[in-house]
């Protein structure tokens, strides 16, 4: 166990100081600040040296688990390695130093950024047009919903229902109401992918769309996409990818040759953008030609060499977010974009997917796999075996913390059972991976022989099980109680 780490507050001395610059010689110029502004006492700071408060940030910043630390197979969030040149590019001057509120004029190269990022998607998801505003996947979402209700308004009503499959990612139910529509829930067919006859059953003219991820939540490709899109289209419907899960179709195939009429992307999982701890995250959607109309304005368009908002769309749905999205996720993804190549975007899937399936056949053994079908760059196993040992997948998941391994993403889907959703992602190594399938042979070895261990884990990390409901929504941060 590793001892307490005091706050900052309780290193003060008084009379310690981490830094002592000479006064300067240079005279103040103007009023200064009014002195009804100024502090009537000085702030309550701590009084620390400079190596004191070095030492008390960096161990913090390895009391928790990141990817920087070690494996983070957390599914579903693709916890890969970003190039830290792409940081560096995103804090340029030039980049981070701009304001919003520039005229377009003097803002040419910010604007060539998202121009030609917005280029780059439509060429990675076959897709005809492109918005970067949303601030993330589940913002995509209810973007592409509400362009979903001006369309089919414009083509004599907006419907009622949108259905989704059981297996969906939960923001996805929560779009759709907040879009206005009805959630019809779809069970999976034996085989964990959508059932296409039950589809068939459900399917009238007061359907306004089909949300589905592609690869699904259990790491599954929707074999028979066409036909089901075929068959929304059918009854004046549309299709809606959640493209959560695109980095396992990089260079591979494209949402738009699939028929889907729109998807977002978030660049945060895919492109370069460090993802967890609360963002900043980016959703762009991208939209077949019938919808483009209704992209949220304004769109960054191109008239020779010069670049421009544009505001001039009167059937637009409005803006969905403050000035023109997350802009440093835009450029961090370009340079990810730029430096991978063509050749590099395949090779990221291809090995995402290869990794996953790795996982899958070294672990089909002890744990138990609900079902048989090759996965894409994530797989899904079920801890029923050691449940039945008395062992649950949360015991196991807190067991990996004392092996210096974040678990990975624990009892979803939904409908696997005890579900364990690992996701190696393209960026580890061989070497990695096998010492995560020997931890979780160990683990499954101790819920035979030793449960116990299992169950008062982690027995290493700074804190033991915690209330997890409790210690996210109320937090003490606070050092003065008054």
């Amino acid at each position: 166990m590793q001892n307490e780490t005091p706050l900052i507050f309780e290193l003060s001395r008084e009379g310690r100081r981490g830094y002592d610059a000479p006064d300067s010689s240079v005279q103040a110029v103007g009023p200064g600040l009014s002195p009804e502004l100024r502090r009537k006492s000085p702030p309550r700071l701590p009084e620390v040296s400079e190596n004191t408060v070095v030492r008390h940030y960096t161990n913090l910043s390895v009391r928790n688990h990141h990817i920087d630390r070690d494996f983070y197979p957390l599914g579903s969030c693709t916890m890969k390695y970003n190039p830290r040149v792409n940081e560096q590019i995103a804090s340029l001057p030039g980049f981070a130093s701009l304001h919003p509120l520039q005229p377009a004029i003097t803002a040419q190269g910010a604007l060539e950024v998202m121009f030609r990022l917005g280029e780059a998607l439509k060429e990675v998801t076959g897709l005809d047009a492109v918005t970067l505003q949303p601030a993330a996947g589940a913002q995509g979402e209810l973007t592409a919903l509400l362009m979903f209700r001006a369309y089919l308004t414009g083509q004599g009503g907006p419907r009622r229902k949108i259905i989704i499959p059981d297996s969906a990612h939960g923001t996805n139910p929560a779009s759709i109401r907040v879009a206005g529509y009805e959630v019809v829930e779809l069970p999976s067919g034996g085989d964990g992918l959508l059932d296409v006859e039950a589809l068939k059953r459900i399917l009238d003219e007061e359907v306004a769309a089909l949300m589905l991820t592609n690869p699904n939540t259990l790491g599954l490709f929707e074999t028979r996409i066409e036909e089901i899109i075929s068959l929304v289209h059918g009854i004046g419907g549309l299709v809606y990818m959640d493209g959560a899960n695109l980095n396992a179709m990089l260079g591979i195939c494209r949402p738009g040759e699939m028929g889907f009429d729109a998807c977002h992307i978030n660049l945060h999982k895919t492109f370069s953008t460090p993802h967890g701890g609360g963002g900043p995250g980016s959703g762009p959607v991208l939209v077949k030609k019938h919808l483009e109309p209704f992209l949220p304005s304004p769109v960054v368009c191109r008239h020779g060499e010069r670049f421009e908002l544009d505001w001039d769309r009167p059937d637009s749905i409005g803006h969905v977010h403050t000035f023109f999205g997350n802009f440093g996720v835009h450029v961090r993804a370009l340079a990810y974009i730029l430096s991978m190549g063509q050749e590099g975007m395949r090779e990221i899937s291809e090995t995402a997917i290869v990794n996953a399936n790795y996982l899958r056949a070294k672990l089909s053994t002890e744990f138990e796999l609900p079902f048989g079908s090759p996965c894409m760059h994530e797989v899904v196993l079920s801890g029923d075996r050691q449940k039945a040992r008395g062992v649950r997948t949360a015991d196991m998941a807190k067991r990996l913390l004392d092996y210096g391994m974040h678990p990975p993403t624990v009892y979803f889907p939904l409908i696997v059972h005890e579900a364990l959703m690992i996701e190696p992602t393209e960026s580890e190594s061989k070497e990695t991976l096998d010492e995560f399938i020997e931890v979780m042979r160990q683990i499954n070895k101790d819920s035979l022989e030793n449960p116990d261990l299992l169950k008062t884990a982690p027995h290493t990390t700074p804190v033991r099980r915690l209330d997890e409901a409790a210690a996210a929504r109320m937090l003490d941060i606070r050092y003065y109680k008054d």
